[in-house]
This record gives C-alpha cells, structure tokens and sequence, in this order.
C-alpha cells in the first residue's frame, strides 16, 4: 500500500498503475480497482460512505460509535470462544499476513500511524510514560516486571483511556 504522497510522483503512479491492472491493491480502501485511478476514487468513495453511516448510526456510551461497540463486543465474544491463547495466536497471524500484505515499509507506516493516534488519545506525558515501561520489556520479562524489580516508578494512570 502506498501514501498519498508517494502517489504524486508520476513515476511512482506508473508503477502503481501498472501493480493494479493485475488486481494488486496499492491503496489503502481501493480493492477491486484495475487501475490506480479506480482504486483511489474507490478508497475516496468507501471513505465517504463510512462517515456518513457513522453520522446516521450517532454514538452509544462513551463517545463510541456504534460501529466501534459492536466492533469491541464481537471481539470480546470470539476471545471468549478461542481463549486468551488463540485469540492471541489469531492476532499474530492476523498481523503476519498484514506485514506480507503491506511490505515492510508499509507495514512500518501503518504502525507509526497507530502510535501517532495513541499519543493523541493518552496525550505526550502519557505516551511517554508508557514508552518508559515498554523500554524495559524484554523477551523473559515484562516492563512491569523489570520496573518492580528495579524499584522504577510508573504511572499507569497517565496512560490508561477512561473507558478501560
């Protein structure tokens, strides 16, 4: 997949163009497009089409469309049915064939896009708090862990959302 700015190089569009005839999707939103062009108006479509039956749907609890409630109860169901290990399993597979599906370099975008709107939920001094537990994580132990054990205070409350 690529970003709106890549797709302003002519020969990059090209290019593209010529991944889409064959039915590669290189926009994000534009599957079933044959064309790079078909493909963005397609994205440009479903985008618009999305907004306006998150508007006609308006929102139940705490600021969640309905959309996102129904999202989060369908999750919580199947992780009953599958457990915490296959549900985690689930995840991972689900996130091996978005990195194959992407690229490395998209796959690397699409997570710096994730923690940029993580930040701006939890705000800067949050982020960063919850990057101070992160950093001491490692493969045997969690950065909770290491944080108790070496007696580094974190605050949790400055990264936990409202409603969770």
């Amino acid at each position: 997949m690529t970003s709106e700015h890549e797709r302003r190089d002519p020969r990059r569009r090209h290019e593209l163009d010529q991944k889409a005839r064959p039915g590669e999707t290189v926009v994000p939103g534009g599957t079933g497009g044959k064309t790079l062009n078909s493909q963005e108006h397609l994205a440009e479509g479903r985008h618009r089409g999305g907004e306006a039956r998150k508007e006609q749907q308006g929102s139940e609890g705490k600021g969640r469309s309905s959309w996102e409630v129904k999202g989060h109860r369908g999750g919580e169901a199947r992780k009953e049915q599958l457990g915490h290990e296959g549900y985690r399993d689930m995840g991972h597979r689900r996130c091996e064939a978005s990195k194959k599906q992407l690229g490395h370099e998209g796959y690397q975008e699409m997570g710096r896009h994730g923690g940029e709107m993580r930040k701006e939920q939890i705000g800067q001094e949050g982020y960063r708090e919850m990057g101070k537990k992160g950093g001491l994580s490692t493969k045997n132990k969690s950065g909770g862990e290491r944080a108790a054990e070496e007696g580094i205070e974190i605050n949790e409350s400055k990264y936990k959302t409202k409603s969770r």
